[in-house]
């Protein structure tokens, strides 16, 4: 069998993890394509809420095989910590394999990250200051160190020297920072990769005899397609391609061995940082979504901006990624309200506009083109079955699967596995 993707169809903080926990039983392998630790999944089972940062979520399934693919940027210590507590809750993580052409976020990609942000003042982009971005900068302009540097030692220390050199020279000459103690930071590599290294091996062979053997795997994309490097609000966006393109690449499979896209959506938008959100609500409807939907960063904790759901956000995404099916997730956060709203379209000082510009500039005084209806006041976290929704909100469904363009097959009320019903 061919393999599925689970991607983000917004700005991350989808749902993720949950749709890839709920469909690991049916595949041998999940593969985690991209991002970094300054992904958050929160998945919730019979053996308690665990929250993943860079292993993949079908880990909590026994049977599958878990592969963190080379388009991830790898923070050893995160990874070694995750690992650790996993094990100490009963978790078999031997399952894991790690790509050797993955990269590793070092200790000075996070203090060039905070460095950039307080330059950029009034322009801060909003990063988690994990280092992500400096470490896919190192990556791309051939400066990175990767996971199979750690099985050499010195190739290690000649890469590191060469590295830790440079950095030394933009921290003490254009941030007037503390510079790296090379030393120092190969002890914590090496303390820190102790228990990776047997892990690290070529995955994409892994993958590649999977799927000729004939079994399903599931490839899990962080954050969500409108934080794409290309097709985000650039510049507010991450810097890798959460994409079902960048999925294949991170994960090492082709475009043709590809049977399912499932985008995954909110019932409503959520956005962290700086950027543009023309559905954003700041009054107290904003709250309500916030407190009900516990709307706080899993890896930051910082409170997310909430807003009706952005159609015009959502086609673009399903569009471009050629999404063939939706996971409509936090549906109950919505149980309580009168109205619901769908915007359908920005009406600007020059006109309508039905897409996301790439000058964020041209979407300042745009104002959303409702699509209202009728709430369903009615708690749906013990229903399980599509069947059981309420008249209303399977209207309210209708209109986002509509606007979306692929059907939803999937709604979740809920965190735990079964409250997600199967249409």
């Amino acid at each position: 069998m061919p393999a599925t993707i689970i991607m983000g169809g917004q700005w991350g903080d989808e749902g993720k993890g949950k749709l890839t926990d709920a469909l690991a039983g049916t595949a041998s392998m999940v593969v985690r394509a991209n991002g970094g630790s300054n992904a958050g999944h929160t998945v919730k089972t019979d053996r308690g809420t665990f929250k993943l940062h860079l292993i993949p979520s079908g880990m909590l399934n026994d049977d599958v095989d878990c592969v963190i693919g080379a388009g991830v940027v790898i923070d050893l210590a995160t990874l070694a910590e995750e690992l650790r507590d996993l094990a100490n809750r009963g978790i078999d993580t031997s399952r894991l394999r790690i790509s050797d052409r993955a990269h590793i976020v070092l200790p000075y990609h996070a203090q060039l990250d905070r460095l950039e942000e307080q330059r950029r003042e009034s322009e801060e982009i909003g990063t988690t200051l994990r280092g992500n971005g400096p470490a896919y900068a190192d990556k791309v302009s051939r400066h990175g160190i990767r996971m199979c540097d750690l099985l050499d030692d010195a190739i290690l220390r000649r890469k590191l020297a060469i590295e830790v050199d440079s950095k030394n020279a933009i921290f003490a000459n254009v941030f007037r920072a503390e510079e790296v103690d090379f030393k120092q930071l190969y002890q914590d590599l090496m303390e820190w990769a102790e228990p990776i290294r047997p892990l690290i091996t070529p995955t994409e062979v892994l993958v590649q005899d999977t799927l000729a053997e004939g079994k399903n795997i599931l490839i899990e994309c962080a954050q969500g397609a409108m934080l794409d490097i290309d097709y985000g609000t650039y510049p507010y966006v991450t810097s890798s391609s959460p994409t079902s393109a960048g999925a294949c690449q991170g994960a090492g499979v082709a475009p043709t061995q590809v049977e399912r896209i499932l985008g995954v959506y909110k019932a409503y938008s959520t956005r962290v940082g700086a950027g543009p959100m023309p559905t954003e609500l700041l009054e107290d409807t904003g709250e309500i979504i916030r407190r009900r939907g516990n709307e706080y960063g899993t890896t930051t904790g910082r409170p997310r901006r909430t807003g009706w759901f952005d159609g015009v956000a959502a086609r673009q995404s399903g569009r471009l990624n050629g999404v063939t099916e939706v996971a409509l997730t936090l549906l109950d956060v919505l149980d309580t309200f009168e109205t619901v709203s769908v915007c359908t379209g920005y009406t600007m000082p020059n006109g309508e506009l039905h897409h996301v510009p790439a000058q964020l500039d041209n979407l300042i005084g745009a104002q959303p083109q409702w699509a209202s209806s009728a709430g369903w006041m009615q708690d749906t976290t013990e229903l399980r079955s599509f069947d059981d929704l309420p008249l209303n909100a399977k209207m309210y469904i209708d209109v986002i699967q509509n606007q979306i363009g692929a059907p939803v097959t999937y709604v979740g009320v809920g965190p735990a596995r079964e409250q997600l019903l199967h249409r």
